[in-house]
């Protein structure tokens, strides 16, 4: 077995063990302590915690490698892989009772996302991609939507703090003058799954954090989709937009969004 097979394993079983330590603190929300970040910025015990588990699972497997996390300090590895936590995406629904939340974890390695695990505990749904190789959902192939339109179909928005109210509502409504539904679930990477197993049609935000992001981008592009070209590196250092989508879909996606957050 590959190295990279063998950290798609253990990233698979540590996001199912996290989601196990996750669902405790859900069920026991009202006796959780939760902090207020910023403006619709929440973090709880459970995000430190759990990401705590996690990083405490890396040292033990790989100790050599780098670890990133939202809620705690990078740690520089000496192997050239980084391990990519989000602990728990989707904090708001998390914390008021809303059963949308996910264990996200990707590794990357030489500036490009090599391994990602999106794991929804509430729907007991895993989603695991290895590049170059056919993204699963729960084992089992996954594909994006095909032969679906814009007006046939329905798009996430994603929106959070970080940027001008101004340019997300543009990008709704030209979704909806193409006829499209939109989405938003308050979890970016659940949306980003979403898009892989073929249930949305495709996702935008002008910026997300790479531990929201990587994991979900790239189980759009192993299960055929379309995902801009970026550096994994630089996301970890700086976040950035994102834009994924169907082939039958994408450069819609993109105009509409370079025009909304361009203005």
């Amino acid at each position: 077995m590959s190295r990279l097979s063998e950290r798609k394993d253990f990233a698979v079983a540590v996001c199912e063990e996290a989601g196990v330590l996750a669902q405790r603190y859900f069920a026991d929300r009202g006796n959780l302590v939760v902090d207020q970040k910023g403006a619709q910025d929440w973090v709880s015990e459970a995000d430190r915690n759990v990401e705590t588990f996690i990083r405490q699972r890396i040292a033990e497997a790989w100790p050599k490698d780098g670890v990133f996390g939202e809620e705690h300090g990078a740690v520089a590895g000496e192997s050239g892989f980084d391990w990519v936590i989000d602990p728990i995406d989707g904090t708001t629904n998390f914390v008021n009772g809303i059963p949308a939340w996910t264990i996200v974890l990707a590794g990357v390695t030489e500036g490009k996302t090599a391994v990602g695990v999106i794991r929804d505990p509430n729907a007991d749904e895993t989603f695991v991609a290895t590049r170059g190789e056919v993204a699963t959902l729960n084992g089992s192939p996954m594909r994006v939507a095909s032969g679906v339109a814009l007006r046939d179909g329905t798009v996430a928005v994603g929106y959070s703090n970080r940027v001008k109210t101004r340019h997300v509502l543009p990008v709704v409504e030209n979704l909806i003058e193409h006829g499209a539904m939109f989405h938003r679930n308050a979890s970016g990477a659940l949306s980003l799954a979403y898009v892989a197993a073929g249930r949305l049609l495709g996702y935008v935000e002008e910026h997300m954090n790479a531990w929201d992001c990587l994991a979900g981008q790239l189980l759009v592009a192993e299960a055929g989709g379309v995902v801009e070209d970026q550096s994994a590196d630089a996301m970890i250092r700086e976040g950035g937009r994102v834009i994924v989508g169907t082939p039958d879909v994408f450069e819609t996606l993109l105009e509409i969004a370079e025009n909304a957050w361009n203005a």
